[in-house]
């Protein structure tokens, strides 16, 4: 019987001690348990987050923590400069369209990041409320030049708005020091948690905005969650269970170290980048982004093909391309619960059905690349 390894950009794999956490008996949230807990877990995601501001949790998806951050933030009728290279940050300026943004959208082909040189002149020709962006595009597995966008934003009197979602957690991110006023990331990701809890930093430039906007939306009330988060609270019901398993999940990754987790990471990525020129596949993106990796499919592959055989022979899920690149490639994703060993049988497994698929290479090629990056990096 084959263990199930998620390899999926979300959900990732849960650690154990984190499941064994959230399977505890439940206790109420409006007591001083719960408030010790919370705040707890707020001290470390600010560690985390690399901030002194407050990081807001919501039961919720990404979506959820991103929405609330643009329509508490941005006036109906602002001015949004979004930056678009892929689905999920196609998916921040269709909320700003469904609240009657001005939009100029700065746009890069699938597999390429918006130069930060763009994103200045297009702030010098005009003013904005805020600039949208996704650090790691996950749809096509393509990082942002981040601190370089921000540095050119921090001048402006915008807000910059950032999806960090497949970025904390997993590859360096520092939301004050380069000046990110909202930085969002969701739970099933680099934080080793089901899906199902969102967060969000809020600089004191974006906490002035939201003090000027005026919306209708009650539970995604940015000034709602803020206040209840003065006293370790929350305005609504919490999931108390994934608030626990955030705790535990949390003590592991700071125990672990951020800069640790970083380089690990990025040695994850390096050895299946590595391992897929080996075996003559090309790396999809101009910019590829650590936590995740998209790799081309030789020609004639089928995609659905590919990935039911990695699922049901050896029990690894791989990701699907997303939008334009749907059937053109799969997915590895290095983030959270994963070590060197998953990531050298993950590479093993797609030279054992590349070769069953018909793809003509030199069987274990891949395999070694990946031990010798792996190696590089981790000694």
């Amino acid at each position: 019987m084959n263990r199930t390894r998620l390899f999926t950009p979300g959900p990732t794999s849960v650690p154990e001690e984190v499941l064994l956490e959230m399977a505890k008996p439940m206790f109420h949230h409006r007591t001083a348990e719960y408030r010790t807990l919370f705040a707890d877990c707020t001290r470390m995601l600010q560690q985390l987050f690399q901030t002194v501001n407050p990081v807001v949790t919501l039961a919720g998806s990404g979506t959820a923590a991103y929405e609330c951050a643009m329509i508490n933030t941005i006036p109906t009728g602002g001015k949004v400069l979004a930056l678009s290279n892929g689905k999920f940050a196609e998916r921040w300026v269709t909320i700003a369209k469904r609240n009657k943004c001005q939009i100029t959208e700065l746009k890069a082909d699938y597999g390429h990041a918006v130069a930060p040189d763009r994103v200045a002149e297009a702030l010098a020709a005009d003013t904005f409320d805020a600039v949208t962006l996704c650090h790691s595009e996950t749809s096509t597995c393509t990082v942002q030049d981040l601190q370089a966008i921000a540095a050119h934003v921090r001048k402006t009197p915008a807000i910059l708005i950032v999806d960090g979602i497949t970025a904390v957690g997993a590859i360096e991110v520092k939301a004050d020091e380069w000046g990110v006023d909202i930085l969002v990331t969701g739970s099933q990701k680099a934080l080793m948690l089901p899906p199902g809890l969102a967060f969000l930093s809020v600089s004191e430039k974006a906490r002035k905005k939201a003090e000027t906007v005026s919306q209708p939306n009650l539970y995604l009330s940015l000034p709602h969650y803020l206040k209840s988060l003065a006293d370790n609270d929350v305005p609504w019901t919490p999931a108390v269970s994934l608030v626990r398993g955030l705790s535990v999940a949390l003590k592991m990754i700071l125990g672990q170290g951020l800069e640790n987790i970083f380089k690990n990471t990025h040695a994850y990525a390096s050895a299946v980048r590595q391992a897929a020129s080996a075996v003559g596949l090309a790396i999809f993106s101009s910019n590829p982004v650590d936590s995740v990796t998209g790799i081309l499919y030789p020609a004639g592959f089928d995609d659905k093909a590919f990935r039911t055989a990695m699922r049901k022979n050896f029990g690894m899920h791989l990701a699907a391309g997303q939008g334009s690149m749907e059937g053109k490639l799969f997915r590895i994703s290095h983030m959270g619960y994963v070590d060197a060993f998953d990531t050298l049988g993950a590479v093993s497994a797609m030279e054992m059905v590349l070769r069953q698929q018909g793809h003509a290479f030199a069987f274990g090629a891949g395999v070694a690349a990946a031990h010798q990056e792996l190696a590089r990096y981790l000694g």
